[in-house]
C-alpha cells in the first residue's frame, strides 16, 4: 500500500484491531472503547475486508488471532504509538480549561495514603479532568500499560515492557501498626508472640517479615490476611494484633485515634516506590502535567549525609532520620 492508498484506512478501525489483539473478547473492547457490540462487530467486519483475512477466529469465549492478524498487529502497534505521540506534539494543554481523562493505575498502598492528596491538588489546578483510577500491583502493571488500560501507574514496579518509562518517587519504608495502649516500643520477643494481620490482594499469609525472621531462626504467627489496607484501622481497633505496613501508610492511620506507628524491631528490606509510563504518553502535554503532579506531590526528597571517616556508618533508616 502506497501512501495515497491510505485514504481507504480508517483510523478508529485500527484501534479497535488494535484493542482487540490485546482483549480478544469483543464485548471487553467495546466496554475499553465506549462503543456498543454492534459497532465494534461492524469494524472488525471493515477490517476483515481491508487486510483481506478473517483476523480472529472465534474459540469458546475467546477470539484468537490468525496469523495473518498477529503479522498486522507487529508492525501497526509501534506504527500507532508513533501517531499518537506525534499528534500530542500538536496539543496544547491548559490544566485550568482542560476535560481531559486520565487513566491511572495505584497499588492500594498509595490509592489510600497518598490518592487523596494528589486528587485534592488536582480539583485545584484542573477542576474539569476526570481521574479513573484502576487498582494494579507489581504483577499487573506490565499488562495494563500494553493493552492501554492506563497511561501512568505508581507501585511498586518489577520488569516492565520494552516501550514503558520509570522513575523512582520515594522508598517504601516498613512500619509498625498497633492499636494497644502498652507503653513503649516493642521487642522482638513480643513482636514474634503477637498475632499479627498481613494485607495481601493474593491472600498470602506469608511475606518478605516472614522470610527475615526464618532467617533469624524466629516466627510469628499471622491470624488474619485482608485484601486491602483501609481494613486495617478498624479490625486493629481494641486488639493485640499488629501489622507491618509502608511508611505512608503508617503515617495516614496515624491520625485514626487509637493506632500507633513505630519502627520494626528488626530490620525489613526498603523497596522503591516507582511511576511508570508507556513511552508513546511522553511528549504529550497532558500527560507530561500529570505526571509533574504526581512526583511533586509524591515523591520524597533525600539528602545524603556525609558521614566522617572517625564514625560508624550509620545503618541506611537511621542516616535518613539524622538527614532531615
Amino acid at each position: 500500500m502506497n501512501r495515497n492508498e491510505l485514504r481507504r484506512a480508517d483510523i478508529n478501525l485500527l484501534v479497535v484491531f488494535e484493542s482487540m489483539m490485546h482483549e480478544r473478547n469483543v464485548s471487553r473492547v467495546g466496554e475499553k472503547l465506549f462503543l456498543g457490540q454492534p459497532t465494534i462487530s461492524g469494524a472488525l467486519g471493515r477490517l476483515r475486508v481491508l487486510f483481506d483475512d478473517p483476523l480472529f477466529i472465534r474459540s469458546g469465549r475467546v477470539m484468537e488471532p490468525t496469523a495473518r492478524a498477529e503479522e498486522i498487529f507487529a508492525n501497526l502497534a509501534p506504527a500507532l504509538d508513533g501517531i499518537a505521540a506525534a499528534l500530542s506534539r500538536c496539543q496544547s494543554f491548559d490544566p485550568r480549561t482542560s476535560e481531559a481523562t486520565f487513566h491511572v493505575g495505584l497499588s492500594d498502598d498509595v490509592e489510600y495514603a497518598l490518592l487523596p492528596r494528589l486528587l485534592r491538588q488536582l480539583r485545584i489546578e484542573a477542576p474539569n479532568t476526570t481521574l479513573i483510577v484502576r487498582r494494579v500491583d507489581q504483577q499487573q502493571m506490565s499488562q495494563r500499560l500494553v493493552n492501554g488500560d492506563i497511561s501512568v501507574g505508581i507501585s511498586h514496579t518489577l520488569d516492565l515492557p520494552a516501550n514503558a518509562r520509570r522513575k523512582g518517587l520515594r522508598p517504601i519504608r516498613p512500619m509498625l501498626l498497633r492499636c494497644d495502649n502498652r507503653p513503649g516500643p516493642l521487642g522482638l520477643e513480643e513482636f514474634c508472640r503477637r498475632p499479627h494481620a498481613v494485607v495481601s490482594s493474593m491472600g498470602n499469609a506469608a511475606d518478605e517479615t516472614d522470610h527475615v525472621l526464618h532467617a533469624l531462626g524466629r516466627q510469628r504467627k499471622v491470624v488474619l490476611t485482608v485484601p486491602q489496607f483501609s481494613a486495617l484501622p478498624g479490625l486493629l481497633a481494641q486488639s493485640d494484633m499488629l501489622a507491618i505496613v509502608p511508611d505512608y501508610v503508617a503515617k495516614a492511620m496515624a491520625s485514626v485515634a487509637g493506632m500507633r506507628v513505630e519502627p520494626a524491631p528488626l530490620q525489613l528490606p526498603a523497596h522503591e516506590l516507582s511511576m511508570v509510563w508507556r513511552a508513546a504518553a511522553h511528549n504529550d502535554p497532558g500527560q507530561r502535567w500529570l505526571r509533574a503532579r504526581c512526583c511533586t506531590l509524591l515523591c520524597e526528597p533525600i539528602e545524603l549525609q556525609v558521614v566522617p571517616k572517625s564514625r560508624p556508618a550509620l545503618h541506611n533508616d537511621q542516616a535518613l532520620l539524622a538527614a532531615r
